[in-house]
């Protein structure tokens, strides 16, 4: 949620931002409207109330005429009380109604425009060049089968589509892929934490998930929970309603967590193998932060992923992300993506958005200052693996025969060198 001090003092900043979002202008000038209705019934209602307390001497002192026509007059000023209270809550609850669908003001000089309008900030590696060495690639659907790491066809007979069985190598893989995630978090001074896939509507709403995508939410409707597509999520609602101290620097968390989306509106996208499917393992950094030193924590977080992307051996890229691409509770994000031999372009692997003060406004949780004073931190997050690295993993380490060679540094997380094909 935004700071509505910040879209009165300065709503040129926020119209800003949503034209750079392509959305709304007009929401500025409504919540601006709103607010001022809801400040003018207050002051009214304060006046008269002060007024109302003080009746009840003047009419206890009075006698006769005087008196019925205090009282009558308590009377009216009573009703206008109650008039003034209701007239306040409605434009209260329209206005947190209309500043809960304003997305996080975005910070200047991300580029504008839709999914397409991202700027390359980096590129790392080089695609090898498969012809050269004498071979066609292999998809990653393919080696996966090969090795007899992946079974899509029973994932869909128990779960439906995009549901699979990591089997054998495969399911070891996933785990090392993720061990080494978790070993290089703690390493860089990371809690990390086996969080529950399953929140509270307040949670998923204060972590900015019910918004603009809530299509892309599973519900279980008759415990009124929302399962996660992300352990961001619950990372955020951890410290919600709390004061934490940062007196010693940002509070980083790493959560493990089994992730689901239901994928609406991508029906016939990436249909084949483990690309865009509703069920994954992931590894998440959280970070609480003061709000000044956010935009150093994004980029430290952005260190930490390029450490992975290392690790793995693929080539990569660095994406500003466009402001119309961001979700909502993002001021700015950097997506990570990875270079696919078999499709000839890159996929996202991983993402770090700076979400600044966003969604600890929603769930309320700050930091005492020096002074004593509270105010709202800043929240971060970023991933470290997720079961589509394995995609990029499969393809960029493939040799002739279908074998695949494990990256160095993933090896003693593995135990193996070379992933052989079976049979």
């Amino acid at each position: 949620m935004i700071d509505i001090r910040l879209l009165r003092e300065d709503p040129e900043v926020v119209r800003a931002s949503q034209r750079a979002r392509g959305e709304d202008e007009g929401i500025v000038d409504a919540i601006l409207s709103a607010d001022e209705r809801r400040r003018s019934s207050l002051t009214e209602f304060e006046q008269l109330r002060a007024e109302q307390k003080s009746f009840g001497k003047k009419v206890a002192a009075a006698k006769g005429e005087e008196k019925a026509a205090l009282v009558a007059e308590a009377k009216k000023t009573s009703d206008r009380v109650k008039e003034l209270q209701a007239a306040a809550d409605e434009a209260e609850a329209e206005l947190n109604a209309l500043v809960r669908r304003v997305p996080n003001v975005v910070i200047e000089g991300i580029p504008s425009g839709g999914e397409d309008d991202y700027a390359v900030l980096e590129t790392h590696g080089t695609a090898r060049d498969f012809a050269a060495e004498g071979f066609e690639p292999r998809d990653h659907l393919e080696l996966a089968e090969g090795l007899g790491a992946l079974d899509m066809e029973r994932g869909a007979k128990v779960g439906g589509s995009r549901f699979y069985f990591l089997t054998g190598v495969g399911a070891r893989l996933e785990l090392a892929l993720l061990n080494m995630a978790v070993a290089q978090a703690v390493e860089h001074g990371f809690t990390p934490m086996i969080t529950p896939t399953l929140v509270k509507n307040d949670v998923m709403a204060g972590a900015g998930f019910l918004d603009a995508h809530a299509d892309e939410v599973y519900r279980l409707e008759a415990d009124d929970l929302y399962l996660t597509g992300t352990s961001e999520v619950a990372l955020a609602g951890y410290h919600a309603d709390e004061i934490l101290d940062l007196s010693g620097g940002p509070k980083r968390y790493a959560g493990w967590s089994t992730c689901y989306r239901r994928e609406a509106g991508s029906y016939g996208k990436d249909t084949r193998g483990i690309i865009r499917v509703h069920q994954f393992q992931k590894v998440e950094m959280f970070s609480y932060c003061r709000p000044e030193d956010a935009e150093a924590e994004h980029q430290r977080l952005l260190d930490f992923e390029r450490e992975m992307l290392a690790k793995i051996e693929v080539p990569y890229r660095i994406i500003d992300t466009a402001a119309g691409d961001l979700g909502g509770p993002a001021a700015r994000k950097f997506d990570c993506e990875a270079w696919v031999p078999t499709q000839g372009r890159y996929r996202e692997l991983t993402s770090t958005s700076n979400c600044t003060t966003y969604q600890a406004r929603r769930l309320n949780v700050r930091e005492r200052s020096e002074s004593g004073a509270t105010r709202i931190v800043a929240t971060l997050n970023g991933t470290l693996a997720t079961t589509r690295w394995l995609v990029a993993i499969l393809e960029n380490h493939q040799q002739p025969d279908g074998s695949v060679v494990v990256p160095q540094a993933l090896r003693p997380f593995l135990g193996l060198d070379v992933l052989t094909p079976q049979g």
